[in-house]
C-alpha cells in the first residue's frame, strides 16, 4: 500500500466483475469521485460473486487486464485486488472488513444503482455493511425504493445513504457480451481499450444471445 493511499481519507468503492467494463461504470465512478470530493474510487473486481454461481464468469486475467485498459487515464482510479486474492464466494461486509485493514484511515462510499438498493436489506448483514460504509446511490429509471420500508428493516441506512447525480447509461455488461457474440459493435459504448483488448483476445464469441 502506497503512502498516497493510506493517507485517502475518503474512498469510493464500486465493485463487480467488469465482465466487460463499460462507460456506465465510469460514468458512476467519475460522478461520484467529483460530487463527493473523493481522493480515490477503488475498483473491486469480483472473483466468483455469490449472487452469479451459476454464470460462466472470464477469467480474471482477462477482466483485470480490460479494467486496467478501462481506467489508465484517470489517476482518481484505482483497483484493489482484495477480491481476486483470496478463495470466494466474497460478501460485501467481508471485503469492506479487508479494505478498512489496507485503508484504516479512510471514510467509506459504497457504490451503487438504485436497483442494487432496492434489495440492500437482504444482503448478508447489511447493518454490518452500514457501519462500515456510506451507500452512495444513483437513480436508475424504473427503480424508486420505498425508503420508509428499507429504513424499518435497516435502520441505520437513513444516516448513512447519499444519493449521487449521473446521467443514466442504458448499458449492461450482459447485452454487451451478447453484442459481442453477434458480431454488433462496441464503439462508444466501452473504452476504446477495452474494445481493442475485447476484439484481440476472441472473448464473448462463443455466447448466446
Amino acid at each position: 500500500m502506497s503512502a498516497e493511499s493510506a493517507a485517502a481519507s475518503r474512498l469510493g468503492i464500486l465493485g463487480g466483475t467488469f465482465d466487460p467494463p463499460h462507460y456506465g461504470h465510469l460514468v458512476l465512478a467519475e460522478n461520484a469521485r467529483v460530487q463527493l470530493a473523493l481522493d480515490q474510487v477503488l475498483f473491486v473486481l469480483a472473483g466468483q460473486p455469490p449472487h452469479k454461481p451459476d454464470r460462466p464468469i472470464t477469467s480474471v486475467h482477462h477482466r483485470l487486464a480490460m479494467l486496467q485498459a478501462a481506467i489508465e487515464d484517470n489517476p482518481g482510479f484505482v483497483i484493489s485486488r482484495v477480491d481476486i486474492e483470496r478463495p470466494g464466494p466474497h460478501y460485501t461486509v467481508e471485503t469492506l472488513a479487508l479494505l478498512h485493514t489496507d485503508y484504516p484511515k479512510a471514510d467509506f462510499f459504497f457504490l451503487l444503482g438504485s436497483d442494487s438498493l432496492s434489495e440492500f436489506a437482504h444482503w448478508r448483514d447489511a447493518n454490518g455493511i452500514l457501519g462500515q460504509t456510506h451507500l452512495a446511490v444513483m437513480q436508475r429509471p424504473g427503480y424508486n425504493p420505498d425508503l420508509s420500508v428499507l429504513t424499518a428493516q435497516v435502520p441505520s441506512l437513513k444516516e448513512r445513504l447519499v444519493w449521487v447525480d449521473a446521467p443514466h447509461l442504458d448499458l449492461a455488461s450482459t447485452d454487451l457480451r451478447r453484442r459481442v457474440s453477434q458480431r454488433l459493435p462496441m464503439r462508444y459504448l466501452v473504452p476504446p481499450r477495452v474494445e481493442e483488448y475485447v476484439r484481440g483476445h476472441g472473448l464473448y464469441l462463443g455466447e448466446g444471445g
